[in-house]
């Protein structure tokens, strides 16, 4: 599976009157192997989550619960994805600003990383990121 930059993926869903299931298998729904899953939850109203960009690191987000917009940043363009079902994926691509915000009550977001925790990853100055520091 081959993706060139952020994008909303299908996730499958067997409907069944009991409740549904969905699933995300790696190289199926995703482009990388999963390292590291995590999730958020709690959120007080008003505050975002993220503000940081990746150098290696891949992601797929998921609105288990409730909803959220994610908002990402290439440095050139900034682009809104509302999340709000569990059978829809967001990837994101490493290099992409990344912002949490707009948490409903009780929300919970899942994330599947490609790459282990690595605080070296992180870019979390948005000047540093803008001028093209990867």
């Amino acid at each position: 599976m081959e993706i060139q930059g952020p994008k909303m993926l299908n996730l499958p869903k067997f409907p069944d009157v009991r409740g549904n299931l969905s699933v995300i298998e790696e190289f199926r729904q995703t482009p990388f192997k999963i390292e590291r899953a995590y999730w958020i939850y709690d959120v007080p109203g008003g505050e975002k989550r993220g503000g940081h960009a990746y150098r290696k690191n891949e992601e797929i987000v998921v609105a288990m619960s409730g909803s959220f917009d994610v908002v990402l940043d290439n440095g050139k363009e900034r682009v809104t994805f509302s999340l709000n079902r569990s059978y829809y994926g967001l990837y994101i691509p490493k290099g992409w600003w990344r912002e949490m915000e707009n948490f409903s009550t009780n929300s919970v977001a899942l994330i599947m990383a490609s790459e282990k925790y690595d605080p070296e990853d992180y870019i979390r100055d948005y000047s540093q990121f803008k001028n093209g520091i990867l």
